[in-house]
């Protein structure tokens, strides 16, 4: 049988590229990485942020084709069930599907505002104030989440397919310096601490230059 595979495109720039990858390494189904080049135009597209629904990522397994992130995330949860990327309990995993559908279709200002760039890092970064209601929404999703749970992660000792729909939020609170309360700075961090996206991040930084030159427009 041939193995899966997940076409991405970068690394550094994309959010949803990163989501798809984190939920396929948390299922544990073996697949093979396909990069698409930064001069794609379905790439660059996704790069600016235009497109949630373009078709990257994309998993291929078996004689399926599955290229929306939550697509994606219920795929791997139908086959890998013991992987977790869904709550055991009806009512956690209702709350689960919830967030993350949340984060999958809103918060659009931050995203415009604080574009994801792992490369990048900027102390005292000035938050426009349009965007700061959608961080607030954001710390109160992790923070309902982790005092229900206990953490570490938003549903508890597992990691979810919340945790990796929410993990680009992470690096943008990284990279443009966002204070975090304790109970949140501690998710983050575990977050960024996961090998996964220390490797994920370690390629990033790896990436060719050229795609830095892409304008962003908003």
């Amino acid at each position: 049988m041939a193995k899966a595979t997940l076409t991405i495109s970068s690394k550094n720039y994309s959010s949803w590229s990163l989501r798809g990858w984190l939920l396929t390494k948390f299922s544990g189904l073996d697949f093979e990485e396909i990069v698409t080049a930064p001069d794609d135009p379905s790439a660059r597209a996704e790069i600016l942020l235009l497109s949630s629904s373009i078709l990257v990522p994309c998993l291929r397994h078996e004689s399926a084709v599955v290229w929306d992130t939550l697509a994606i995330a219920e795929y791997l949860n139908e086959v890998m069930p013991d992987a977790g990327l869904l709550p055991a309990d009806r009512i956690q995993r209702a709350h689960c599907r919830s967030i993350s559908g949340e984060i999958h279709s809103g918060f659009t200002t931050l995203r415009a505002s604080l574009p994801v760039n792992l490369k990048g890092h900027f102390p005292g970064f000035k938050i426009w104030s349009r965007a700061q209601a959608d961080i607030d929404r954001v710390w109160f999703i992790w923070r309902d989440c982790l005092e229900k749970s206990g953490g570490p992660f938003l549903f508890g000792e597992k990691r979810t397919m919340a945790d990796a729909m929410y993990a680009p939020v992470v690096t943008r609170f990284v990279t443009y310096d966002v204070k975090l309360a304790p109970p949140l700075k501690a998710y983050a961090d575990t977050i960024m601490a996961m090998p996964e996206m220390q490797e994920w991040v370690a390629a990033a930084k790896e990436e060719p230059a050229e795609i830095e030159e892409l304008e962003v427009e908003y």
